[in-house]
């Protein structure tokens, strides 16, 4: 039997091991890819260190940023053929059987496959993926430059094109990193009045050069007081994890404002009833998208001329892309690239 490598995890909070495995076959409504590059991002860290509330089967090949070539197709696989380069999000195929499923709302599957969770993902040079859970990928990205377009970049895309503001509103992302830079080149795309909120000095250069109008440092001042002085915020994507600094920017949404919420933070975040009431302003949260969505984020990002800042490893070195994604500073994006 042929063989390819992988990254796997064994069991919770152990390092990633490179193993050979077998080359798998796809089953009948699946497709198998050649993976060119995956991105390393936060939520595979929840899986490997056993942060979720629920059972994990390992060993597990993480990895939802996937980017590569069809390499074989299933008997029942119509839509796909092989050769066709394609990307696999978050959100890797439906259960069809649940009644959403039937109806064809598959963005409302109450039992989705997910990438690198309940099926392995894209850390290894060939994985096995669902026809539901496609995306085509345009050719004018490299396989580093697309692959965080497909949980980074459709989330902030998704998040601000369904956010119900327009063209010349006061859109403000909190936090200048690996979503906050794809959600200000998106803003400015989108004809956003784009307003950046960071920590330091350091930031507001690259802030200005990805698109934003505005730079507030929160280190000078407070940021809730200076969107209120700009009119207040039709909406606040938050992107930063830090319970803290969302906690304290509510008070900068304007009348009927939204605060979106799409970074993942271990702790409460904590406002007043009165702070909400008064402007009927709203929390919701935001996730990523299903393979629609990526194809939209993918084709908007290419028009638009969006990249995404990404610092590369190859495959063997995945445990220090791992830390460097989740201790380190990275600029902005960290992706394996599988086919070194």
């Amino acid at each position: 039997m042929a063989k390819m490598k992988v990254a796997q995890i064994t069991e919770p909070g152990k390092d990633f091991d490179i193993v050979e495995r077998g080359i798998p076959e796809p089953g009948e409504r699946q497709v198998r890819i050649k993976v060119e590059a995956c991105g390393v991002c936060h939520g595979d860290s929840d899986i490997k260190e056993g942060h979720l509330p629920f059972p994990i089967e390992y060993p597990r090949v993480l990895g939802h940023e996937v980017v590569g070539y069809i390499d074989k197709v299933g008997g029942a696989v119509t839509a796909w053929r092989k050769g066709q380069r394609v990307g696999v999000g978050w959100q890797g195929g439906f259960c069809l059987q649940c009644d959403p499923c039937r109806t064809g709302d598959f963005a409302n599957c109450i039992n989705p496959q997910i990438t690198g969770l309940t099926y392995d993902g894209g850390f290894g040079e060939y994985m096995i993926a669902f026809q539901e859970g496609i995306a085509k990928v345009p050719g004018e990205f490299t396989g580093i430059e697309a692959a965080p377009l497909l949980c980074a970049g459709v989330t902030t895309y998704n998040s601000l094109r369904h956010a119900g503001v327009h063209a010349g509103d006061l859109v403000a992302v909190l936090g200048v990193g690996g979503l906050g830079h794809l959600a200000i080149q998106y803003a400015n795309k989108f004809g956003f009045n784009t307003v950046a909120i960071a920590r330091g000095k350091e930031s507001k250069k690259l802030a200005l050069e990805f698109g934003a109008h505005h730079y507030i440092d929160s280190n000078e001042t407070d940021p809730a007081n200076a969107l209120k002085e700009m009119g207040g915020a039709k909406v606040i994507l938050a992107t930063a994890p830090s319970s803290k600094a969302i906690s304290n920017i509510i008070d900068g949404l304007g009348a009927n404002g939204k605060l979106i919420l799409i970074a993942f933070t271990p702790d409460p975040i904590e406002f007043a009833p009165a702070q909400l009431l008064m402007g009927k302003k709203s929390i919701i949260g935001w996730y990523s998208g299903h393979a629609k969505d990526s194809e939209d984020a993918l084709e908007f990002s290419k028009l638009a001329g969006i990249r995404p800042m990404v610092e590369a490893f190859p495959l063997e070195s995945v445990n220090e892309a791992y830390e460097k994604m989740l201790h380190g500073k990275p600029k902005f994006r960290v992706v394996l690239q599988v086919d070194k």
